[in-house]
């Protein structure tokens, strides 16, 4: 029978030739779904003898993430803003970058007890709507998706967290048909160039949805489409910040000034790359 010390040992080498980042990491994380065992008993008991039932059940997961299916995708949940998110490949992989978006906001906020409006355009999984929800206990949220499947999946999020009673979803193509006025307004649309995609890791073109990740030709169609709508739908000195891909600052800052907003900056993410853009509405 074998134990979790050899189980480790195998999968950690077959996910390494595979060209995966942290096998040791999504070994660990694996073998924690299969048996039931907490990711640090995992790691600190390998001597468990592990019965035949449960080792298939840990070989099946593990040829799911050698077919480059996400970690994310195969627990069911990813951690965002040290909450947990239910995952899907209806939605994007919430990923560390675009908490550089939910603390950006929560800096400009000068009273979290405000009962502000806030909207996300794109919102997925729901992350950082609800991550900023859940940090502004007064505030409400509407999040807007293309996607049905998203949305639903948003939805289930707001529930596990407890925030559906300030959280209400939307379908719909990015601000249309919308009328009311919002304190903040945030998205991460697609930018990746139409190109590109086909080119990204397998876990990303492969199984995260196209419609969350093409941005067009040159990456910034979203935004052409959003901005506009970000304007009309802006109170007056309304915060507005925008997740951007890799040198799209210059451009997308452009687009805010030119629609009215001020104040522009552009946040860097941990790796210190632009990747957030914000403005306020003027008075």
């Amino acid at each position: 029978m074998p134990d979790i010390a050899g189980l480790l040992l195998d999968a950690t080498r077959r996910l390494k030739q595979a060209g995966i980042e942290g096998p040791r990491q999504d070994a660990v994380l694996l073998l924690s779904e299969a048996t039931g065992l907490t990711p640090d008993r995992v790691r600190l008991e390998p001597a468990i003898a592990v019965v035949p039932d449960i080792a298939a059940r840990f070989e099946a997961l593990l040829l799911r993430r050698l077919a480059y299916e996400p970690i994310s995708h195969i627990l069911g949940t990813r951690e965002f803003w040290s909450l947990p998110f239910r995952v899907t490949r209806d939605v994007l992989d919430p990923r560390p970058d675009s908490e550089t978006l939910v603390a950006g906001v929560l800096a400009a906020i000068p009273d979290r007890g405000a009962k502000l409006k806030l909207v996300d355009f794109g919102t997925g999984s729901g992350c950082l709507l609800l991550s900023l929800l859940h940090e502004l206990p007064n505030a409400s949220g509407l999040g807007v998706d293309a996607s049905p499947a998203a949305l639903k999946i948003a939805q289930e999020n707001a529930e596990r967290l407890g925030l559906a009673a300030r959280a209400r979803f939307r379908h719909g193509d990015w601000g249309a048909g919308i009328e009311e006025r919002f304190d903040i307004l945030i998205s991460n649309p697609p930018y990746i160039e139409s190109a590109v995609v086909p080119g990204l890791a397998p876990e990303v073109a492969t199984y995260e949805p196209l419609l969350a990740l093409d941005g067009g030709a040159d990456g910034l169609a979203a935004y052409r489409r959003l901005v506009p709508d970000l304007a009309r739908l802006a109170a007056p000195g309304a915060f507005v910040a925008l997740e951007i891909g890799l040198g799209q600052d210059v451009a997308v800052s452009a687009l805010l000034a030119g629609a009215g907003f001020a104040g522009i900056a552009v946040l860097p993410d941990l790796a210190g790359i632009g990747r957030v853009v914000t403005g306020r509405k003027s008075l």
